[in-house]
């Protein structure tokens, strides 16, 4: 995964509105092994079918308990049906859309504690990259998005150039509103005011004030999401939104600057 091209991770939690209660609507029956979603998942040099039938009741049930005590005690206590309800189901589906999307990275469930006031030791959701695509799992159910997040200062900087552009700008304003109207959010880390050296009346300032950019939706917990069919939909809101990753990265690229 690219510098500045990640779209949200540890943070998607709380950031993007996938915090606080779900329903728990009646599941539709479990898609049969004709009809889910099979991928291979590559282990230690074995190859291991495997089959995404959706993402279980006992998945979000884990991240409530977690929310609820988040410590090595529940964790250790706990992990195998973390493996087993959360892990497993994500990679299987990950891995079915990899033909698609792209390679599939899965995020380690350990939060970086050592610079953080808040020292909870793990994420209270699972999150994983397919290609340009991201996706988690959480006590609220599955979230889905695509963006660069935290862009570099050369990033940010060749942002602005090509929204100030006459011509890439106007084609960025077309592809939010698209993504807008198929019923993403489209938002990110804004400046509070306008950027040094643009107008306050420039007709994008909107736009000018990211310092990054993405578009997301939170699917919450639907009757679907126990089933093979959260695949489709995950893969079909990702084609949704790649046009903003295209835009971003026709214009923006990677970050040139040495990794801090």
């Amino acid at each position: 995964m690219r510098r500045g091209q990640a779209v949200p991770l540890t943070r998607g939690a709380t950031a993007y509105g996938t915090s606080g209660g779900r329903r728990r609507p009646n599941r539709e029956p479990t898609s049969s092994a004709s009809t889910a979603s099979a991928s291979l998942s590559y282990e230690r040099g074995k190859i291991t079918v495997m089959t995404f039938s959706g993402i279980s009741d006992e998945a979000l049930e884990f991240y409530e308990g977690l929310a609820a005590d988040n410590t090595k005690t529940y964790w250790t206590a706990h992990k195998e049906t973390y493996e087993q309800v959360v892990r497993e189901p994500l990679v299987a589906m990950c891995e079915s859309l990899a033909p698609e999307f792209g390679s599939v990275h899965l995020f380690r469930p350990y939060r970086d504690v050592r610079f953080a006031k808040d020292k909870s030791p793990y994420k209270e959701q699972q999150g994983a990259v397919v290609g340009d695509c991201y996706v988690h799992v959480s006590a609220t159910g599955l979230f889905a998005a695509c963006g660069y997040y935290r862009m570099a200062p050369d990033q940010v900087a060749r942002y602005r150039d090509a929204v100030d552009d006459d011509r890439s700008g106007p084609e960025l304003e077309k592809v939010v509103a698209g993504v807008r109207d198929g019923g993403y959010v489209v938002d990110g880390e804004l400046l509070k005011t306008r950027p040094r050296g643009y107008s306050a009346d420039h007709p994008r300032i909107e736009l000018l004030r990211h310092r990054s950019i993405v578009a997301w939706i939170d699917f919450g917990a639907p009757d679907w999401l126990g089933t093979a069919k959260a695949a489709d939909r995950v893969a079909a809101a990702w084609r949704d939104m790649l046009p903003l990753h295209s835009w971003l990265d026709s214009h923006v690229g990677d970050s040139e600057l040495p990794p801090r």
